[in-house]
């Protein structure tokens, strides 16, 4: 059964991205798979709860596979459909460097 997305295109990138979190969960994962401590230690002030809320509506969205593995440890990867969002991280970054050039104190 298919979603019920919204008409506007940039509502639905929104949607599936607007938190932080998400964002830097989709910046960690770029560079392969992860475990969740991995994850959790690389963003830094974030939740054992946060995390795990946002990486599980990251699954449900189809942006990451969750790969749980013996002996336990669980694995997350990047789908296709969250590797394609590296354009838009990439101009954030772009556009954040530019930022911070022209308004650091």
């Amino acid at each position: 059964m298919k979603k019920e997305l919204p008409e506007c295109p940039v509502e639905t990138t929104l949607m599936l991205i607007s938190e932080r979190w998400k964002v830097l969960i989709i910046r960690d994962l770029l560079d392969g798979t992860k475990r969740f401590g991995e994850l959790k230690k690389s963003i830094g002030n974030i939740s054992q709860k946060v995390l795990t809320a946002n990486l599980r509506a990251m699954e449900d969205s189809g942006l990451l596979t969750r790969n749980p593995e013996v002996p336990p440890k669980v694995e997350y990867t990047l789908t296709e459909t969250g590797y394609s969002l590296k354009p838009i991280l990439d101009a954030m970054k772009e556009w954040g460097v530019v930022y911070q050039e022209n308004n650091a104190k």
